[in-house]
């Protein structure tokens, strides 16, 4: 018996339908919303919400703190820049002075050798011209006696005979011309 009036009971509920849309429960069910609904309130207006505002307020002063930070860095980076550009200007600068003043040590290192073989030069083209001319010398004395020897022997050879003078006079004569 117990399962008969078990059966029935659940046919009587398979009747009726969901317990949901029985109007008999619904001011029951309405009582819980309101309930679930202020206590849901209160719940987020207590504790949620002021947890989600403390960190959105936060995550704001941290995005607002990074781009001022962003911001500073930006200058330091731009006055940085400037300083490394005014570096390298001077830099540049210096090491044309210093080039500057290389070629003109060179140059004055240059010119004091050029001048110093010229001197050299000079100094071994008068000595070469001395020698020159003392060769010319002594050529024109050596063709003055080979002159000399070959008159006083053609005059032999032609069967008459000069003195030493006379030839002499007369190849001074012909060599001046």
């Amino acid at each position: 018996m117990a399962t008969a009036t078990h059966g029935a009971e659940e046919l009587a509920k398979a009747e009726a339908g969901m317990p949901q849309l029985d109007f008999a429960t619904f001011p029951n069910q309405i009582f819980w919303l309101l309930v679930t609904l202020v206590v849901i309130y209160f719940v987020l207006s207590k504790i949620a919400l002021p947890r989600i505002s403390t960190v959105l307020a936060e995550r704001s002063g941290t995005i607002m703190n990074d781009i001022s930070a962003a911001e500073e860095l930006k200058l330091k980076a731009k006055e940085a820049e400037e300083a490394y550009n005014a570096a390298l200007a001077e830099a540049k600068a210096q090491a044309q002075q210093i080039a500057n003043e290389t070629r003109a040590t060179i140059q004055a290192d240059l010119d004091a050798a050029t001048a110093k073989a010229d001197a050299e030069i000079s100094a071994k083209a008068a000595e070469s011209a001395k020698a020159i001319a003392e060769i010319r010398d002594g050529a024109m004395d050596s063709v003055k006696d080979v002159a000399k020897e070959t008159a006083k022997e053609l005059v032999a050879a032609m069967g008459a005979s000069a003195d030493a003078r006379t030839i002499t006079a007369a190849i001074t004569a012909r060599m001046k011309g």
